[in-house]
């Protein structure tokens, strides 16, 4: 028998250039479109717009670290958009009518996305429900869910130091909520680097029987996964919620699609075992830089869709060709 050392055929590189590699085209495609957008408009190429960009993308990025480690296995989870409104929700409920403070709240909104992403992770271990339908299934359930909490209406209102962590500048240039984010992506990159634990999601993604063999319990794994992505999807809810000082349960309608372009136009392989946090901060970059350049030039909010659609399919496209290549 063949002794197999899952730790290192899952390893990711540990050279810069190899850690780079994966992320190359994106960075070009993102390098490309910032020169695009500074010949285009004279807006754009500003201090306060590009600070005005990492505002707006605080929300995708904490969720696109969670879908990261998803698609990292070989999953998807097509709940977090709901799972956001499901937490923002609970906070606002337990802040504003039950009364409690709104740390209180925070926890109480982690706790239920955290309780989604696990219901979601038993399904698709114990079960055997595929991850497609059983994501799809939590992302009905818990939007109904938060839409019963206050029967469809939303919840304004939150204490100002709440609200002022998504508008006060530290330094004069970063807001709280931006910080949260960057700590975020920094932790989740040292932990796929740097942690056997997170050598794992890649070993599980590149093949999950081989991960078995070697003594990696795939499924407490695979359940882990999906609970970080429920939690990372609360906290993305929060952000909002200061962000909004509202919350409604028609919130994050569409995220999902958004979570996944980031993280397939950053080079993480929606087969699994290939990617990393890197890539999928260039590619939420990528879609906050689209979005903010075209609504700069004026471009119609349904053409922007048409246009973002091609740039998913553009990167798919890419990611499918370099597989041949390497083939």
């Amino acid at each position: 028998m063949v002794a197999i050392d899952i730790h290192e055929q899952s390893r990711p590189s540990t050279t810069w250039r190899s850690k780079l590699t994966g992320a190359t085209g994106p960075l070009v495609g993102l390098l490309a479109l910032c020169i695009f957008l500074t010949i285009s408009t004279d807006t754009f190429l500003s201090l306060r717009n590009g600070l005005n960009i990492l505002d707006q993308i605080t929300v995708l990025g904490i969720m696109a670290v969670g879908m990261t480690f998803v698609i990292l296995i070989g999953g998807i989870d097509l709940s977090v958009g709901s799972v956001l409104a499901l937490a923002m929700m609970v906070m606002g409920w337990t802040a504003n009518i039950a009364g409690l403070p709104i740390g209180v709240g925070i926890v109480f909104a982690l706790i239920a996305s955290g309780l989604s992403g696990l219901i979601v992770g038993l399904m698709v271990t114990m079960f055997r429900v595929p991850a497609f339908i059983a994501t799809l299934a939590m992302m009905s359930a818990v939007r109904g869910v938060a839409n019963m909490i206050t029967d469809g209406q939303q919840i304004v209102g939150f204490p100002d130091w709440f609200t002022m962590l998504a508008i006060d500048r530290h330094f004069g240039v970063l807001t709280a909520t931006v910080f949260l984010m960057l700590a975020v992506v920094a932790v989740a990159w040292l932990f796929l680097h740097f942690r056997s634990e997170g050598r794992m999601l890649y070993a599980i993604g590149g093949n999950p029987e081989v991960a078995r063999l070697a003594g990696i319990k795939v499924q407490l794994v695979t359940v882990l996964v999906y609970v970080a992505s429920g939690v990372l999807a609360g906290l993305a809810g929060i952000v909002l919620a200061a962000r909004l000082d509202s919350v409604q349960p028609s919130s994050g309608l569409g995220y999902e699609l958004d979570t996944i372009a980031a993280v397939v136009i950053g080079g993480t392989s929606l087969s699994g075992g290939a990617g990393g946090i890197g890539g999928t901060l260039i590619g939420v970059l990528i879609i906050g830089v689209l979005r903010n350049g075209l609504n700069l030039v004026n471009v119609s909010p349904f053409l922007q869709q048409v246009i973002i659609g091609i740039v998913i399919v553009l990167a798919v496209g890419a990611e499918t060709i370099r597989k041949r290549r390497v083939a």
